[in-house]
């Protein structure tokens, strides 16, 4: 049960951050500003997938783990930490200050600045949950390791 929880709360966490920061960029550049008020109010509510599948994840990943540290393993523990840390400290609260903005209509400097912020911290997740699928992927014999 926990190796197939594992991969499907990493791919769903994944995918969730990942559409959080298209339509976000997508609404910047292509879309009314109705639409991205309505982004920025729905996102807040996709934290309530995002955080149990990140959770789900890491906790799942630990019990698989074994107590193992070293090697692919060893880097996808490395790096949960930082996105962790990444997601309570700026993701998070960037999320909750842009859609209390958007509902009021505030698009001011301080708006922008909070969301390049949450922009870079998300492609930073993004990046990061990625390497951790691409070992993942290795580890379960679905990717080619490269000679060392």
């Amino acid at each position: 049960m926990i190796t197939i929880m594992h991969p499907v709360a990493g791919t769903v966490a994944l995918l969730t951050i990942s559409t959080f920061w298209l339509s976000t960029v997508l609404a910047e550049l292509l879309a009314s500003e109705a639409t991205l008020v309505a982004i920025k109010m729905a996102i807040p509510w996709g934290l309530l997938l995002l955080v149990p599948m990140l959770a789900a994840a890491g906790g799942s990943g630990f019990a698989l783990a074994k107590g193992r540290r070293a090697g692919l393993v060893g880097g996808k523990i490395k790096r949960m930490p930082v996105i962790a840390a990444n997601g309570i400290l700026i993701l998070i609260p960037a999320a909750l200050f842009l859609a209390e903005k958007a509902g009021r209509a505030e698009f001011d400097g301080a708006f922008y600045a909070v969301q390049a912020l949450e922009l870079v911290a998300g492609a930073l997740n993004i990046a990061l949950l990625g390497l951790n699928m691409r070992d993942g992927l290795k580890m379960r014999g679905r990717l080619r390791r490269r000679p060392a």
